[in-house]
């Protein structure tokens, strides 16, 4: 019971105190790939904690900590003693509906929106292929619209997109600069990114934290894919460019599971841009990357008492040894 509270306790202090903290940190547009990855640890550190709040109830946890490997091999005698206790079965009825719960509605929604996104980028592959010009050379669909407008269709046969006005709106170097973006979205799985926050917020809609996290990511993908380009060109011209590009209130062009240049945000990016590169310093990154394995091992560390406890104990004695008592 005081491993599940203190799981549980983790876990609500992670959802409550750490987001705003993460929102509002100065360091997140200067690194929106480590960013990226602490909004997952966070997300995912806090239904693991879940998991593992209603695990501990359900089974004995010194047990599963010491034999988490064998879990299906889980000794009768030390579970029938934990059930033995008063309230024992309803602790366990309710952690057992804890874990499946989280389990099963992570992976309902997940499922649901893999499906559907893939159903709507191949039906989208389908019409560029029927209404688009391909561009081997430069390895693009050219579309006839008046909308300037620069978007990828990520997955296994993904596309990018550049309208007809956004070529005439785009010098070479601009376009150069676009296109960087855009493969970024397609080489570092950016879709991969927000279908994971986008599922879990939608999992988990009365929560806080994972609405918040996903429309952090949506922001962090783009700055990430503008870093990406202003490498492989200048700052100044990808600011350029993503003016060019910038999307119209209802616009048509763009299919709402697209990632494009001119996306969330355009004109924060932009100011974003104009200062020199401030990116963070190695042993800036080096302790990001520590908070983040810290954030993840932390629900171990809670366990890891039980475990140290259960190597020193019998938690399943032989029968002769049974009946020597």
């Amino acid at each position: 019971m005081i491993i599940a509270l203190a799981l549980v306790g983790y876990s609500l202090l992670l959802a409550t105190v750490i987001p705003p903290l993460l929102f509002s940190a100065r360091w997140v547009d200067r690194a929106p790939r480590l960013a990226i990855m602490s909004w997952h640890a966070l997300t995912a550190t806090v239904l693991a904690t879940a998991i593992m709040a209603g695990l501990s109830l359900t089974i004995p946890t010194p047990h599963v900590s010491r034999h988490l490997a064998e879990f299906f091999q889980a000794c009768a005698m030390s579970i029938r003693l934990q059930y033995a206790s008063p309230g024992g079965w309803i602790f366990g009825l309710l952690g057992g509906l804890l874990a499946v719960g989280v389990i099963g509605r992570v992976t309902w929604f997940l499922t649901v929106a893999s499906v559907n996104l893939i159903r709507e980028r191949a039906r989208h592959r389908r019409i560029l292929d029927i209404v688009g010009r391909k561009d081997v050379e430069r390895g693009i669909v050219i579309l006839d619209c008046d909308e300037s407008t620069v978007y990828c269709v990520p997955g296994r046969r993904s596309r990018t997109v550049v309208t007809t006005a956004a070529l005439g709106a785009l010098n070479d170097y601009q376009l150069k600069a676009v296109l960087a973006h855009e493969n970024a979205h397609l080489t570092e799985r950016h879709d991969l990114a927000l279908a994971l926050s986008n599922g879990l917020a939608k999992a988990f809609s009365g929560l806080t934290l994972f609405p918040t996290a996903a429309a952090e990511i949506v922001r962090l993908v783009e700055l990430r894919a503008d870093d990406v380009a202003a490498a492989q060109t200048d700052r100044l011209t990808v600011a350029d460019a993503l003016l060019a590009v910038l999307p119209n209130s209802g616009s048509q062009a763009r299919p709402a599971m697209a990632l494009f240049a001119g996306g969330n945000g355009t004109a924060i990016r932009v100011r974003r841009l104009i200062p020199p590169s401030n990116p963070l310093s190695r042993i800036q990154s080096t302790a990001g990357v520590l908070g983040v394995a810290i954030i993840l091992s932390m629900p171990l560390l809670i366990l890891g008492g039980p475990a140290a406890a259960a190597i020193q104990q019998d938690l399943c004695p032989s029968t002769s040894t049974a009946a020597a008592h």
